[in-house]
């Protein structure tokens, strides 16, 4: 496998864990209403993660279409976490999960 797609494959397994993570971390939280949103983000950024991991892994011609939507994803999680971040280390990691395959999945879409 082309060491651009073993990078992009890490970072995004590394934001499906960090989401899943998160999720369950929200969940635990007093107000979890509050959390609604971010939970929502959170699975939704996790499943498209791993949807596109799967595409690239096996090569599929159709992979290009699913990076650009799962970056758009993973910012809208990034954002939503880290208004939470300052107070959640669950929610700031995982901004920083999202952030970094964010980025990953807009090179990938480069290459």
């Amino acid at each position: 496998m082309h060491a651009q797609n073993q990078r992009l494959l890490d970072a995004l397994n590394a934001c499906i864990a960090s989401c899943e993570h998160c999720a369950t971390a929200c969940l635990q939280e007093q107000d979890v209403k509050m959390m609604a949103r971010c939970i929502s983000l959170d699975r939704d950024c996790a499943d498209i993660c791993a949807l596109t991991a799967r595409f690239l892994a096996r090569g599929s011609e159709h992979a290009q279409h699913l990076l650009k939507e799962c970056a758009e994803i993973c910012k809208a999680c990034g954002d939503e976490c880290a208004k939470h971040g300052a107070h959640m280390p669950h929610c700031q990691e995982c901004a920083e999960a999202c952030r970094r395959c964010e980025e990953a999945c807009r090179m990938g879409m480069a290459a």
